[in-house]
């Protein structure tokens, strides 16, 4: 138990002397093997206080039970001190001498004895909330000064981990509070292994070739080490084992004896004594032809006299038959290789002339298949595609956007959602700017990621000459883009186009780029049935392109700005 107090005078000088501490007598404690016995004098400090430690008065296992203490206040300038009794329960840790001692010169003695329950208080103001779950913070979830803790589950490999961040809310929305917290995985694989869902600090064991891999935050990246041993030294040859048993031929194409003796016959085969005898089987000579002396004799009738009216070594040429040599052929029919067939798959090259043209009813399926102007027209209308301003794709008709720019922000990456129809090669990334007096520094960069997540080409450094966006100083603003390090050959489907931008931002100079309308704190960017969000932000920027984004975690950006694709 900790006691307190303090003496001053009426005029808040402070006094001097001591508090004298006795229990009435004796304190066994057995447990303890200690016995505590005399008065415990307390001086007054320089500013009249006290503060001392004694053991409560219904500690347990003590010996005596239900006794107090008597406290003698020994002040100088005051001719005669009190003397009064206290109890010091163990419910209550620490008490001020001014709480319990008395004050009515009538009753000089005082037990402190724990009084009956008062009434409930008044309820106070709500206090902060702690919230949990696995996505990010709602925008509309919470007060200022609620918490939010976001356990994010996933499982690589059969490795289940789970990733621990804290939210606090503020000025009306959700921040992080420092890092992510998640221990280090370690996974086992017979093969190739892709990073993603993995975190920096994991470990990836190869179990086909006992490689060790860590993830430093841009994947796996070339092997740490290996865990297989040197090749160990060849065994000495064991003993020769013992000599089986001697083998037994029961039988030989159906003969059993001690001797076997096989005929031609018994293995389907020719005696030699027919070759070449009559009704036997004619052999070759040296000249690779059966000798005449084995051929039949002729007894003449059946020989060819003419052929077609020809005699002698007869040469039949096509008009000797009724038929038409090649070159004649050539020229009266068309190839296979040179016509257009009926039916069947045929590859045609070259330019074609149709005096027909020719028509389908049935709307295409694949890129390269041929369709009706009806349908082709029908897809572009009357509006502006990104085709008639010489780019591939845009994330909207940039003649949309509101008129006055936004900044981008100095450290977060935003996120603008673009889709390819067909497969293209992408070389750059493009924005519109109204204003930018360059001033870009280390840290900016731009890059393209698949609706998976996963980077597929990036600029370079933006700060840099090759990279950064040329500068903006005309009415109206124009367009700048920044080159990829390589082109990127695209198959047709969605893909998120990934910036961060460091500047000064006390000086502004960073670029003005053209957004669409941005008036909401969280403005609508999930639409329809699929989840692509067609604009988002990772508060937490990165030095560099990561190697992926988790598209699940993005948040929802308040600005929507414009960029293509060229």
């Amino acid at each position: 138990m900790t006691v307190r107090g303090r003496y001053l005078a009426p005029d808040g000088t402070p006094l001097s002397g001591a508090v004298v501490f006795r229990a009435p007598a004796q304190l066994t404690f057995p447990a303890a093997d200690v016995i505590l016995g005399g008065p415990v004098n307390v001086a007054l400090d320089a500013q009249g206080s006290i503060e001392v430690t004694l053991p409560a008065t219904d500690a347990p296992d003590v010996d005596p039970t239900g006794w107090a203490y008597i406290v003698t206040e020994q002040l100088g300038g005051l001719p005669i001190g009190r003397s009064y009794n206290i109890l010091l329960p163990k419910a209550q840790p620490e008490v001020d001498l001014a709480d319990i001692a008395p004050t009515d010169p009538a009753k000089p003695n005082y037990v402190g004895v724990p009084g009956p329950v008062g009434p409930q208080g008044a309820t106070g103001t709500p206090g902060s909330r702690i919230y949990s779950g696995a996505t990010t913070p709602a925008a509309g979830l919470g007060v200022d000064g609620d918490l939010y803790v976001r356990y994010e589950t996933s499982t690589v490999l059969g490795v289940t981990s789970t990733t621990v961040s804290t939210w606090q809310r503020a000025a009306g929305a959700w921040t992080q509070l420092g890092g992510d917290v998640r221990g280090a995985a370690i996974y086992l694989n017979a093969g190739s292994t892709p990073s993603t869902g993995t975190r920096a600090g994991d470990l990836l064991l190869r179990t086909d070739t006992a490689d060790l891999f860590q993830n430093t935050g841009s994947g796996w990246g070339t092997a740490r080490g290996n865990l297989r041993g040197p090749k160990g030294d060849t065994g000495a040859t064991g003993q020769t084992g013992p000599a089986g048993p001697a083998g037994v031929v029961q039988s030989v194409n159906g003969k059993s004896a001690a001797a076997v003796t096989l005929t031609a016959a018994d293995v389907g085969a020719l005696a030699t004594s027919a070759a070449g005898a009559p009704s036997g089987v004619a052999t070759l000579g040296t000249d690779g032809k059966v000798p005449a002396a084995q051929l039949p004799t002729t007894g003449g009738g059946g020989a060819v006299d003419s052929v077609n009216g020809k005699t002698g070594a007869v040469v039949l040429a096509a008009a000797d038959v009724g038929a038409l040599d090649q070159a004649a052929a050539d020229a009266r029919y068309a190839q296979t290789s040179a016509a257009v067939l009926l039916a069947g798959t045929q590859t045609i090259s070259g330019g074609k002339t149709f005096s027909s043209i020719p028509s389908t009813t049935a709307a295409p399926t694949t890129a390269n298949h041929i369709t009706r102007k009806s349908y082709v027209d029908a897809l572009g209308g009357g509006e502006w595609l990104p085709s008639d301003h010489g780019l591939l794709t845009w994330a909207f008709d940039p003649a949309l956007g509101q008129s006055t720019a936004l900044y981008p922000g100095s450290g977060p990456i935003r996120i603008t959602a673009v889709i390819l129809r067909v497969p293209v090669t992408v070389t750059r990334i493009v924005w519109f700017a109204t204003g930018y007096a360059g001033g870009l520094v280390s840290g900016s960069w731009a890059a393209i990621y698949d609706s998976a997540g996963t980077r597929v080409a990036a600029t370079g450094d933006m700060s840099t000459a090759t990279y950064e966006p040329a500068e903006v100083h005309t009415a109206g603003g124009a367009t700048i883009s920044s080159p990829l390090t390589a082109s990127y050959a695209a198959p047709a489907g969605v893909y998120y186009v990934a910036s961060r931008w460091q500047y000064n931002t006390g000086t502004g100079d960073g670029p003005m780029l053209l957004a669409s309308e941005s008036g909401a704190g969280a403005p609508p960017n999930v639409f329809g049935q699929t989840p692509v969000r067609r604009f988002g932000v990772y508060t937490a920027g990165a030095a560099a392109a990561p190697a992926t984004i988790a598209v699940a975690s993005m948040e929802n950006g308040a600005n929507r700005f414009w960029c293509a694709l060229a």
